[in-house]
């Protein structure tokens, strides 16, 4: 799954903890935080701590991986045919 807002975070926490038939509190004492603060994380909050966030993905088995995005078009329209190419380079090493 890809991550980009915190809305996403928050779904991404919800699904895996109901999956695993956990409740909000029984999670937050996993990770040490409370109830409230796992309430505030799966409704989007854009604040959370992260060193909790962290905690709460381990705690549900899932860990954090972060790679580069491809190369996007311009806002003109135009393509960076120079990006693409080196991007690709970069992926057969």
């Amino acid at each position: 799954m890809i991550v980009r807002t915190a809305t996403d975070l928050a779904n991404l926490v919800r699904d895996f903890r109901r999956r695993q038939g956990l409740t909000q509190a029984a999670l937050a004492a996993r990770v040490g935080a409370s109830r409230k603060w796992m309430i505030d994380l799966e409704a989007g909050k854009r604040t959370a701590d992260l060193s909790l966030v962290l905690r709460t993905l381990n705690a549900l088995g899932l860990e954090l991986s972060i790679r580069q995005r491809a190369a996007r078009p311009s806002r003109s329209g135009e393509v960076d045919i120079d990006a693409i190419v080196a991007a690709a380079r970069r992926g057969r090493r």
